[in-house]
């Protein structure tokens, strides 16, 4: 008798808590992936702004180049996710999108030109229990200054030392520069 008990309650209590559970995985990663995307980009920001107040825009390239990547390894291993900023027009190459991420970006494009001030996220839940999402980053005026049309000598001097095959230029303001990609391996969804 009291196992029947036990293996109702299983079956009423127990079964439908877990399902909910996993039901609400994805939407548990978006907001964990919206929470790591605002803290990669509050630090970067306020990186560049202090980089950008002492040194200028050229000091602020070493920012993006060696401090936006240790941000995101940080924020990784913190959280257990793979963090990383992406392009299809990457400066360095260690940036190029993964196919999957290449065609979420050429979605973002589309969907910019219906509705340019819509704020863009994928997210999808793979057969493997694996979750992808991606956030654009679109530019800002302060983003031209590296990556317009008409950059200044020195920024474009520096620009090609550092970057020689850098195709993040000619951007306009509001334009998709890339976006931020975030993903949940089926061992860290809702460990976190």
């Amino acid at each position: 008798m009291k196992y029947r008990w036990f293996w109702l309650t299983l079956l009423l209590v127990v079964v439908p808590a877990l399902q909910a559970a996993v039901a609400h995985e994805p939407e548990s990663s978006v907001a964990k992936s919206r929470a790591l995307v605002a803290t990669f980009g509050s630090q970067l920001q306020a990186e560049l702004k202090q980089s950008l107040g002492e040194g200028g825009p050229v000091a602020a390239i070493a920012v993006c180049k060696d401090r936006a990547p240790q941000i995101a390894s940080a924020l990784s291993r913190s959280s257990g996710v793979k963090l990383r900023r992406t392009s299809l027009r990457y400066r360095n190459p260690l940036n190029a999108p993964e196919p999957w991420e290449a065609r979420v970006l050429r979605d973002f494009d589309k969907q910019q030109l219906e509705s340019p001030a819509a704020p863009l996220e994928y997210v999808s839940q793979q057969e493997d229990g694996t979750i992808r999402y991606m956030s654009a980053i679109k530019t800002g005026a302060v983003c031209l200054v590296c990556h317009g049309d008409n950059l200044a000598d020195a920024i474009s001097e520096k620009l090609q030392a550092d970057y020689p095959h850098d195709l993040a230029r000619g951007y306009g303001q509001g334009d998709i520069r890339g976006a931020f990609s975030l993903t949940w391996s089926a061992a860290n969804v809702g460990s976190r």
